[in-house]
């Protein structure tokens, strides 16, 4: 049988969308059969798709051939439960060979990231994804942040493109969100869809619920899916109670220990994973590890947010 389309399966999603980190060995090259059974385990605890070798997959710190050998073992992992969106970046060229590989690979999807150090003009970054989604038989989803903002006219004409299926939103500005959202609804029918992709998503995604931005990126699922999970269904059920204690106690306390270096939006993220029983290895560099100390206090905390479920239950 033939998998609905990627928008079809988007639609309304039963749990977090997951983003796994990638998992290295010791000589620091990628680890398939570990980076397997965390991709493995975070479809069993109920993720609602996979997006591989994205921001928090080190994207930026990947080989082509290791991208594509990490895209393939997800998409086994997978094995048709849910889909699998693949990251593409860089230049035009090399996003187009990305999203090329990724499509060989068997991905359901591209999540085409800002292109890399320029900061092009609007007709420029139209044209740069109009290439990515020729390219490919693949839908793109276009990654908004960074270098790469788009106006509320530039979105609807991404929305007019064939190939091209939706818009994550990275960058937090919610009165931009809702001109776009409110262009594109009056000048292209049909569905779009729309994605929540700050880090540590929970802490805004009540206000993009507001807008009708039901889809987000859960990084915390990768280490903590039980309590992405919880987040997830008090959101779903409308519970403002769970939600408060959630982003009071777990989530508040989890952005502001990130803020604590840079680069721990995926670093902090991969010694969660470690905290919690699966060796993923190390960031590449230019990212680096966190320090001790914060290490420690994360261990606290997702022992608290663990805690806050007990409460709930």
């Amino acid at each position: 049988m033939t998998p609905a389309p990627l928008a079809a399966r988007l639609r309304d999603p039963g749990g977090p969308l997951f983003f796994p980190v990638t998992a290295y060995g010791p000589d620091g090259s990628p680890d398939l059969d570990v980076y397997r059974t965390h991709v493995r385990q975070g479809i069993a605890a109920g993720a609602a798709a996979v997006f591989a070798c994205c921001g928090t997959g080190e994207f930026h710190a990947l080989l082509p051939e290791e991208f594509e050998a990490c895209v393939r073992v997800t998409v086994e992992a997978a094995g048709g439960r849910v889909p699998v969106v693949a990251g593409a970046g860089y230049g035009t060229a090399l996003a187009v060979r990305y999203a090329r590989l990724a499509e060989a690979a068997g991905a359901d999807g591209i999540l085409a990231m800002p292109p890399y150090l320029v900061v092009a003009g609007q007709e420029g970054l139209l044209r740069h994804y109009r290439e990515v989604a020729a390219a490919t038989a693949l839908p793109v989803i276009v990654y908004q942040r960074d270098n790469a903002v788009f106006t509320p006219r530039t979105v609807v004409e991404l929305a007019r493109t064939d190939g091209i299926t939706g818009l994550k939103d990275g960058l937090g500005d919610l009165g931009l969100m809702q001109r776009i959202l409110s262009a594109v609804r009056t000048e292209v029918p049909g569905e779009f869809l729309y994605f929540n992709g700050l880090p540590t998503a929970e802490q805004t995604q009540l206000a993009y619920h507001a807008l009708g931005v039901t889809l987000y990126s859960s990084a915390v699922f990768c280490f903590a899916p039980e309590i992405a999970l919880a987040y997830h269904r008090a959101l779903t059920a409308g519970d403002s109670a769970t939600l408060r204690r959630l982003l009071d106690g777990f989530y508040g306390p989890f952005v502001e220990l990130r803020a604590q270096g840079r680069g721990y939006a995926v670093s902090l993220v991969k010694a969660g994973v470690r905290l919690r029983g699966l060796d993923v290895g190390e960031v590449r560099p230019p990212l680096h590890e966190p320090a001790e100390e914060h290490v420690k206090q994360l261990a606290q905390l997702i022992e608290r947010g663990l805690a806050l479920l007990e409460e709930d239950a």
